[in-house]
């Protein structure tokens, strides 16, 4: 009577146990945010930085050579057209004028008795006492006398001049930049002395690569921001692409790039400028920007790449798909 007991209790234990069992729960379907792009035009824009200079510099120096014995020219200063810069010694300036003008006074003297010469032996032949010959001898030497009082004067105005050169003399109204000469200095003849920049208008100089300067012509518009503009968003200055280097600089090979400012823009001297030019000539490239939390990177010990999901309607899944980033405007990424 015990095995059927048993078999029966067996029985009931295993209904017990597979009605016990629950089925295993669905994983749930996860929502992901969906961002719909589309191709696009790259759009690059580069920028320069360069500094406001003047149009318009002068080195100036004297025309003749001396010791330097005044130089009023501070930099910075303004001055005005005829203003004193610097001033020779000019006192071996104003003996060889002296020198010079005696020179003339003697070549007068020595026309003057030639004249006389002459007139007289004029008369001499009115009264048949000297040859035709002699008379011809007196003219010649008239002449030669008159010959040297013409360059003796000509040598008196050289040196004259060379007189007044003692005095170095701003040549237009601006500001001194720089003095590249000392009081007590003995400076020869077309050595820079002062550095004048004239008032009017001002270029915005920039050093620009080989790889964009062939595209770069006189009246290329550019922007213009300066740093020193209080606000960052001012709206920029308009400028014009004035002068292009011919020649690359030996040490920087870049190529030097005036642009000019609108006149009367109120700007300083050295100011430092950024340039944007206008994007290269061509198609660009066809690109897409997304967000950064987008991308995703392999894991570790994978080949590095970066993929992003890319959502498929008709099967409602996701497939990660490899890209390339092409660089970052702003907080998104160009692929």
């Amino acid at each position: 009577m015990k095995s059927p007991t048993l078999a029966l209790l067996l029985s009931v234990a295993l209904v017990a146990t597979a009605c016990s069992r629950q089925p295993a729960p669905e994983e749930p379907v996860r929502s992901v945010k969906l961002l719909t792009v589309a191709a696009g035009g790259l759009v690059s824009t580069t920028e320069f930085a360069g500094e406001v200079r003047a149009r318009s510099e002068s080195r100036l120096g004297f025309r003749v050579g001396g010791k330097l014995l005044q130089r009023p020219a501070e930099v910075g200063q303004r001055v005005k057209a005829g203003d004193l810069l610097a001033q020779l010694d000019p006192q071996d300036l104003a003996l060889s004028s002296q020198a010079a003008q005696a020179q003339v006074s003697a070549a007068q003297t020595q026309r003057d008795l030639a004249a006389a010469d002459l007139k007289r032996f004029e008369d001499l032949k009115a009264q048949g006492f000297v040859s035709g010959a002699e008379i011809e001898r007196r003219q010649a030497s008239l002449q030669a006398a008159e010959a040297s009082l013409r360059q003796a004067r000509a040598q008196g105005s050289v040196q004259g001049n060379q007189a007044s050169y003692a005095r170095l003399l701003a040549d237009g109204p601006g500001v001194i930049l720089a003095v590249e000469a000392d009081v007590g200095q003995v400076v020869a003849a077309g050595t820079p002395v002062v550095r004048l920049a004239r008032d009017g208008a001002r270029d915005v100089v920039i050093a620009v690569p080989e790889d964009r300067v062939a595209q770069l012509r006189p009246g290329l518009p550019a922007q213009v921001r300066l740093w020193a503009a209080a606000d960052s968003a001012a709206t920029p200055l308009s400028a014009v692409v004035r002068e292009v280097a011919a020649s690359a600089d030996p040490a920087t090979r870049t190529y030097q790039v005036k642009l000019a400012l609108p006149e009367g823009t109120p700007v300083s001297l050295g100011a430092t400028a950024y340039v944007t030019l206008p994007p290269a000539a061509g198609a660009a490239p066809a690109v897409i920007k997304l967000p950064t939390s987008a991308l995703m990177r392999s894991e570790a010990g994978a080949p590095q790449t970066t993929s992003v999901w890319v959502f498929d309607p008709a099967s409602s899944t996701v497939q990660a798909r490899p890209v390339s980033v092409a660089g970052a405007d702003g907080n998104e990424v160009v692929i």
